[in-house]
């Protein structure tokens, strides 16, 4: 028996990566009210748009607003499980682009729930249509679009503020994590890669794609004049701590001292506190020409 569960799972996976199963887009459920959330950002767009009532139940990613952290917790959004899913009774299911596994993901589909996937660029001007899939799949059309509306006015404005920036660019080490001494730094194409750019700054790991850790050596040549981290979660890195390292001691960021932290949602969600959050910084890296 245990070796037919375990074939029909694979094929329903396989089904799933196919295409032959999948999660529905475009779909509006109006009167969906026991939406499960696998994606914070999709979770803080839901509580802008007023729909936070709807909200049935949400992955441990989604830490805003303070309200969403009382709804039940389906786990992480990476490590899914369709039971604990299922056992909410949700009657619309959104998940962010990169939510998985793919099997647990595919037995959900199986049930026949509806499934909406909501894709998650990491680049701020994608932020908008984010936010009017959201609305659209849950049928707030309108109050998406206003939405949408504002976050485009708080780029474009954040935007034209960062170009009249004199001073030359600072070069931005993100640090997502340390382990065994090691850096693991946000490289192009990430999330951490978008919003340092959008700050206005020069991210010093380039070189590299994804997330990846660094040997010693990539640390000094990255030559790092700030040092960005979160604050919270398991990712948290302290100051001392972080420039105690050997690869970091003669980094241009430990001989001023230069070490930025902020909430790592805020920083790399890409969601309606974007442009907020990109000016944080951008007054971080520039604080004689960014005002409060």
């Amino acid at each position: 028996m245990r070796k037919i569960i375990k074939f029909a799972t694979l094929a329903i996976a396989a089904f799933w990566a196919m295409g032959i199963l999948g999660s529905v887009a475009g779909q509006s459920l109006p009167k969906a009210n026991r939406i499960v959330v696998a994606g914070g950002t999709i979770t803080e767009i839901l509580f802008a748009l007023g729909q936070g009532d709807r909200v049935a139940a949400v992955d441990t990613t989604s830490a805003f607003p303070p309200e969403a952290r009382a709804k039940p917790q389906i786990g992480y959004m990476r490590a899914l499980s369709a039971e604990g899913i299922l056992s909410q009774k949700p009657d619309l299911i959104l998940v962010e682009q990169g939510a998985g596994p793919t099997d647990a993901l595919a037995i959900i589909e199986a049930s026949s729930i509806p499934v909406v996937t909501i894709d998650a660029p990491p680049e701020a001007d994608a932020i908008p249509a984010k936010i009017e899939s959201v609305g659209r799949a849950v049928g707030v059309e309108a109050a998406a679009a206003d939405l949408a509306a504002k976050v485009r006015q708080d780029i474009g404005a954040l935007k034209a503020e960062i170009a009249a920036v004199r001073e030359k660019p600072k070069r931005v080490l993100f640090a997502l994590s340390l382990a065994n001494g090691r850096i693991t730094a946000g490289g192009a194409g990430t999330a951490a890669d978008a919003i340092i750019r959008l700050a206005g700054g020069v991210n010093a790991a380039a070189a590299v794609n994804g997330y990846k850790p660094l040997s010693d050596e990539d640390v000094l040549a990255a030559s790092p004049d700030v040092l960005l981290v979160m604050n919270n979660g398991g990712h948290a890195i302290a100051e001392d701590a972080a420039f105690a390292l050997p690869a970091l001691k003669g980094t241009p960021a430990a001989a001023a001292g230069a070490y930025v932290t902020m909430d790592g949602l805020y920083l790399l969600g890409f969601g309606p506190r974007t442009a907020a959050a990109g000016r944080d910084l951008a007054r971080a890296l520039y604080p004689d020409e960014i005002k409060p």
